[in-house]
């Protein structure tokens, strides 16, 4: 029997989606999703935790994320899960793993521009060092 590897992911953009083109013609979108989850602790105290997650799309999904996804809009995401290791150049050991989509679903309502934001900056935003 083979494994699965599934995410499914509810969250908002921290940022727009940074379209790019392979020398064959494939889109590339990647982008980032944060998801947050709430309780209580034992002393009764409302916490909150905040995840960031890597989004990579391939092909036209990638160019529908490049058209109409912004930052701050809701977004269903299915896909797996994928880890990339690389040398930095610094000959350091890196990985980052990222989520590669295979559906996404649109959320929030149609002909407006969502004004709910994002829970905070994507702390992803910026970094050099990651391979996609």
């Amino acid at each position: 029997m083979s494994g699965v590897n599934k995410v499914i992911l509810l969250g908002y953009l921290g940022k727009n989606p940074e379209l790019r083109f392979l020398p064959n013609g494939t889109a590339i979108a990647s982008f980032s999703i944060a998801t947050s989850e709430t309780w209580k602790d034992s002393n009764g105290e409302k916490k909150d935790r905040t995840e960031w997650h890597s989004i990579v799309a391939f092909g036209k999904l990638a160019e529908i994320c490049g058209e109409y996804l912004t930052k701050g809009k809701q977004v269903f995401c299915i896909g797996k899960l994928q880890t990339d290791s690389w040398k930095d150049k610094d000959g350091n050991q890196r990985s980052a793993t990222k989520v590669i989509i295979s559906e996404m679903q649109m959320l929030g309502s149609g002909g407006k521009k969502e004004e709910k934001k994002a829970p905070e900056d994507d702390p992803l935003e910026g970094r050099e060092d990651l391979p996609f």
